[in-house]
């Protein structure tokens, strides 16, 4: 065995003790209950060297750190439990020779996120020490080539011995396992431990910027709907506190500032979005009433953007003295397009009216307007019904025409629900009776009309189950009659219509305007025919249904119509095959109805002067200058000049077709179900360039004021109510909240499509 090196300041002694990490525990011998070598020591499962704390599977060689299970014996790997010394190995009572090779030099580099609590200073005779920011207090950090390491600079920090961090820290010390802390607010006892220990935490190594946390706080009010008082509720204090004791919350007024400085920023972005807009915007007009007399207005915009996506964004939110009034609506409305610098862009309204008072509302706010607008097709197209709402208030008169049967319906499945016999009971007289259905009984909620539907639906399965259980037990008598059933068949048969055809709309990703046609004429068809059907009860709910629905499909049939003209897949031939149906032999008069309204529109669009965007422009011009080059080939030396003065001729004579013309005679897109009509439009822009700019503004009109992703049936049918502490508010800040909620909802992930150069401007 060789000799122990003379430059080793300990010996190991044959009664000392390794554990599995090759480390000595503080309760073994050593020399001096401890083993030093060089400026090392061992202590735990960590070495520490000179000052410097290292885990203990690493291990500082000279200036370089060697992982401990990595440390070569010869050819071989020497166990964990053989512990480095020098340049020999500890193995069992004897000392022997390693050579440690490879041996790779690396260069420690500062990544410890301390430094940005400290600063190397220079000292004389080459030395440095670390200096802390905040109490200037120095440490020892080099001195030549040995390095003092940074556990003395964390434990400054993180255990609070910087007097200036001392007393903010000092609630986010952690206490280690082994004592217990009872945290009740200063009430009672708390049980600490007789020695603390705290473990870094990584807050030091944070940068606290107050603004920026204002600023989250702020949208976070605003997305999620929080009282601007929030920030002065005691547990949210405390809840802020225990993050970041640094943080001031701010009162109510100064929210209140903040809340609106989000809304200006936010605005200024969209008006810029705007400014490049390349065709018309729709409205949709919502109205909200209050607990007091006043009203508020809601008035949001759709609109295509030059890379053929469709927006919606809430534009204001407004309060009105009368909002039912359409003098105080169309001020409001013709506000709005001056403040968002839209006067002459505007192209239609979607409202949300009842249809009793539609005609007269209309027609007055039409005029209003009309005189301070350019109205496109002389107002025909101007006022448009929301479908959903219709969906709803036809939806809505159904149930109520049955509501007795319905309530003893409710009253029924609440008797069976009420107790697992009971429904045990009902499963047990189902299975009697064979009865095939898989459906499950629930109740429905009452606003909205589709729960009603399916819970009438699962009902009528059991019907026979329900009068079998009325017979055998004497604490149940709410049992719908034969006719109740009948009444409950005819009901669901029509809400079906209603139902499937929400889903539609809400399947479709971009909900453009050529989708409705599709849904309106199929209800429009079925409620004439079920007028006269052979059932008394059929032909009675039917009847009801279609006098309110024929009164949207006189208003909407022609702004549908046009719409699904400019879907390449259908143009005017599913107009003329649906017209037939519904009209029979009158239908080639609303047929011409719609073309000639098409004509006319599409002659209003070559005369208006617009403006186009800067890559419209573009994009003409190139269309332009093939069309030059193509009307006027250069000339060529094939000897055929006189045939190309005979082809000038024949052009000459013959009328050019326009654009809306040369797209109705093309054959039809093929049908598939990932078609997009954008994209497609997109792609001939440059082929119809005039007709794409109607297009554009047509596949906008927003046909249902129920927004891409949101609930048909959750729309309701009547005004939407303020809450009493929105009411509360100054109206400023009412509009602040709702307009920068919706577009705070719009991050540049969701709004930057590929490609879309207008929308990056609004990026918050």
């Amino acid at each position: 065995m060789d000799e122990p090196n003379n430059n080793f300041n300990a010996t190991v002694h044959a009664n000392e003790m390794f554990d599995s990490n090759g480390v000595i525990h503080e309760d073994e011998m050593a020399h001096d209950d401890e083993m030093i070598h060089g400026h090392a020591m061992f202590l735990g499962d960590e070495m520490i060297r000179g000052t410097e704390m290292v885990e203990g599977s690493e291990m500082i060689h000279g200036h370089d750190m060697v992982q401990v299970n990595d440390l070569i014996h010869g050819n071989e790997m020497v166990p964990v439990h053989d512990m480095v010394n020098g340049d020999k190995i500890a193995h069992g009572n004897e000392l022997v020779n390693a050579q440690m090779t490879p041996r790779i030099s690396r260069r420690r580099k500062k990544k410890s996120l301390v430094w940005e609590h400290f600063t190397i200073e220079l000292m004389p005779g080459g030395s440095s020490r670390a200096c802390c920011k905040l109490c200037k207090q120095t440490f020892a950090y080099s001195s030549g080539s040995k390095i003092a390491g940074t556990s003395h600079l964390k434990r400054h920090i993180t255990l609070g011995s910087c007097p200036v961090m001392k007393d903010q820290d000092r609630k986010l010390a952690l206490p280690l396992a082994g004592g217990h802390v009872t945290d009740n607010d200063g009430e009672g006892t708390a049980e600490r431990p007789t020695k603390r220990r705290y473990r870094y935490t990584g807050y030091a190594n944070a940068t606290f910027d107050p603004q920026r946390s204002t600023s989250y706080l702020t949208k976070m009010i605003i997305l999620h709907d929080y009282p601007l008082h929030i920030a002065q509720q005691s547990s949210f204090i405390n809840f802020i506190e225990s993050l970041q004791p640094r943080f001031r919350v701010v009162d109510v007024e100064t929210m209140e500032g903040e809340v609106y400085a989000v809304f200006q920023k936010a605005k200024e972005n969209l008006l810029q979005a705007f400014s490049t807009m390349p065709g018309r915007i729709s409205l949709t007009i919502g109205l909200w009433t209050t607990s007091q007399t006043l009203g508020y207005v809601s008035l949001a915009g759709q609109f295509i953007d030059s890379d053929w996506k469709v927006h919606r964004r809430m534009l204001n939110f407004m309060m009105v003295s009368s909002p039912h009034s359409e003098n105080a609506l169309s001020e409001a409305i013709s506000s709005s397009l001056s403040e968002w610098n839209m006067k002459d862009k505007l192209f239609t309204i979607t409202l949300d009216n009842d249809c009793s008072s539609h005609d007269i509302y209309s027609a007055n706010l039409r005029d209003h307007l009309s005189n301070k607008n350019n109205v496109m097709l002389k107002g025909q197209l101007f006022v448009v019904r929301c479908y959903a709402h219709i969906l709803n208030v036809v939806a809505q008169d159904v149930i109520a025409s049955i509501h007795g049967v319905i309530y003893s319906i409710r009253e029924s499945i609440k008797f069976i629900k009420a107790s697992p016999s009971r429904e045990e009971k009902f499963a047990e007289i189902a299975l009697q009776l064979e009865i095939p259905s898989t459906k499950t009984l629930c109740l429905d909620v009452t606003t909205q009309w589709n729960t009603t539907y399916l819970m009438l639906l699962a009902a009528l399965d059991y019907k026979q189950a329900f009068a079998t259980l009325e017979t055998c037990d004497d604490n149940y008598n709410e049992s719908p009659s034969a006719e109740d059933w009948k009444k409950v068949e005819a009901s669901c048969n029509y809400l079906k219509l209603l139902y499937d055809s929400a889903h539609s709309v809400m399947a479709s990703a971009n909900p453009t305007a050529n989708i409705f046609f599709h849904e309106a004429w199929k209800i429009q068809l079925e409620l004439a025919n079920g007028t006269e059907h052979g059932s008394p009860f059929f032909s009675c709910i039917a009847k009801d249904m279609h006098e309110r629905f024929d009164k949207y499909w006189k208003d909407c049939s022609l702004v549908l119509a046009i719409a699904v003209v400019m879907d390449p897949r259908f143009k005017m031939k599913l107009v003329e095959f649906s017209y037939s149906k519904i009209y029979g032999a009158e239908a080639a008069k609303y047929v011409k109805v719609v073309n000639d309204s098409l004509h006319e529109l599409y002659k209003e669009y070559v005369a208006q002067t617009l403006p186009l965007a800067p890559a419209y422009v573009e994009a003409n011009n190139v269309a332009a200058n093939t069309n030059v080059n193509q009307g006027n080939p250069p000339p060529t030396s094939d000897g055929l000049l006189d045939f190309d003065m005979y082809l000038s001729e024949i052009q000459s004579s013959q009328p050019a077709k326009c654009e809306l013309e040369q797209y109705l005679e093309e054959s039809l897109t093929p049908r598939i179900q990932e078609f997009d009509i954008l994209n497609w439009w997109k792609l001939n822009t440059l082929k119809f360039p005039t007709l794409s700019k109607m297009a554009r503004d047509i596949l906008a009109i927003p046909m249902s004021m129920v927004s891409s992703g949101s609930s048909i049936f959750s729309a309701g049918t009547g005004n939407r109510m303020l809450d009493d502490y929105r009411s509360s508010l100054r109206p400023e800040t009412v509009e602040a909240l709702v307009c920068a909620k919706d577009w705070l909802q719009y991050s540049p992930a969701a709004t930057e499509a590929p490609g879309s150069e207008m929308m990056k401007a609004e990026a918050l």
